[in-house]
């Protein structure tokens, strides 16, 4: 039928992809990669929820059978590979819209991934290209509007000198006014305002607004505070040891979700910080919102590169080169990593000390802190498997502390 021919033509591309939205409106998202059925149509895109196999029958029937997961408008939108800082697959393109939102796309198969990144760029043009064409139309019917009784009036009264003055000034005005009352004006001006709007993460590069701290990536927030341990986890660790380390359940109490979120509120948006202020006086307060800084880093404080490597020095049967493998692996890491890694398991080392009356042995601190410090970029796969070896990971590093970070 003529909709289905229609629906074919406008058409550009559909296939299978993995991607993952790692940010809305300008808000830092956690990546969750998944396979999508991902169809592009003029200037739309569309992830489509299940996309596991390529759907049956026509490409009509076969979009009907699914349910749209994301659909992308790519009006101002930009493409271009994916950074290292963003993701450590190969082969992923980074869309960013004019809303503020980024997605990474992937494919296994390079040269897929670049029909596309190609496919995608052109419909981003031709996009760009069209919307000129379509305000010149709607400029050259408003003069057509415009040429009303009155303005032609005008033009004889050029004629007339001794009414010029009065008359020609009034009926100017009121064509003036029609101009700005027209709709079709009105919509015109509104699309070009629209399109000159910068998007959130833009503005961001550029300076204008400041990332917040929780959800900042450590590097970043490291090189805005000119240190290289972010100033929160220095200022909550030395407030929860000065309120005692021998408080029962200290890391695994769960303090009020309502209360830490206010505080979270505090620290990504007052500069001058105070700790010891009533409202934070409930240790499990602080306990959780330093779990939850470290659980929502873009890059955890094992970064995603790293894991399959900490993963093989735990699983190394002899016990001194298992211990070797994990120094040297920890040496490797970035310096905020490494300074953060320390001052942190520092503190948990003096909770442990108390553990007769707190009641957090290595194995309770090593279970809580387990899956917040490390975790596969990919977490859809092994779950159980992974949550086994990321305590095992933090227990190591706690047991032989001194070694890998007080030795030379």
């Amino acid at each position: 039928d003529s909709d289905f021919q229609q629906h074919v033509l406008n058409l550009e591309k559909a296939g299978l992809l993995q991607k993952t939205k790692i940010c809305e409106n300008g808000k830092r998202l956690r990546k969750n990669w998944s396979t999508s059925w991902t169809v592009l149509e003029g200037q739309i895109l569309t992830f489509y929820k299940d996309g596991k196999s390529q759907p049956s029958g026509t490409m009509k029937q076969a979009t009907s059978q699914m349910s749209a997961e994301h659909t992308l408008e790519l009006r101002g939108a930009v493409i271009n590979s994916a950074i290292k800082e963003k993701t450590s697959k190969k082969n992923v393109l980074e869309l960013k819209t004019r809303d503020g939102d980024e997605y990474l796309i992937h494919h296994d198969k390079e040269n897929i991934l670049e029909d596309w990144y190609q496919a995608i760029t052109a419909s981003i043009r031709k996009q760009a290209a069209s919307e000129p064409d379509e305000n010149h139309k709607n400029e050259q019917k408003s003069v057509t509007v415009d040429k009303t009784p009155s303005t032609l009036v005008v033009l004889r009264d050029k004629d007339d000198k001794d009414k010029k003055g009065t008359r020609t000034s009034r009926l100017l005005s009121m064509s003036s006014t029609n101009q700005e009352n027209d709709p079709k004006k009105v919509r015109s001006k509104l699309r070009k305002l629209l399109m000159r709007r910068p998007t959130l993460q833009s503005v961001k590069e550029k300076g204008y607004i400041k990332d917040q701290v929780f959800g900042c990536h450590l590097d970043v927030l490291c090189k805005r505070e000119k240190s290289t341990v972010p100033l929160f986890v220095e200022q909550c660790i030395q407030a929860v040891e000065k309120r005692g380390l021998d408080i029962d359940g200290l890391y695994r109490v769960s303090g009020n979700l309502a209360v830490i979120q206010k505080l979270r509120f505090k620290v990504d948006h007052e500069e001058n910080l105070d700790l010891d202020d009533g409202q934070w006086e409930d240790v499990h307060i602080l306990t959780g919102a330093l779990k939850l800084f470290f659980r929502e880093l873009p890059e955890p404080l094992f970064p995603f590169s790293n894991f399959q490597q900490f993963i093989t020095a735990i699983k190394t049967t002899d016990t001194y080169n298992r211990k070797i493998y994990m120094r040297d692996l920890v040496h490797s890491l970035p310096l905020p990593n490494q300074d953060t890694m320390k001052l942190l398991f520092g503190h948990l080392r003096r909770v442990i000390e108390y553990h007769d009356k707190n009641r957090m042995s290595v194995k309770s601190l090593a279970i809580v802190f387990g899956p917040t410090l490390l975790k596969p970029e990919d977490e859809g796969a092994n779950i159980a498997l992974y949550t086994i070896v990321q305590s095992q990971i933090v227990e190591h590093i706690l047991n032989e502390y001194e070694q890998i970070f007080l030795e030379s």
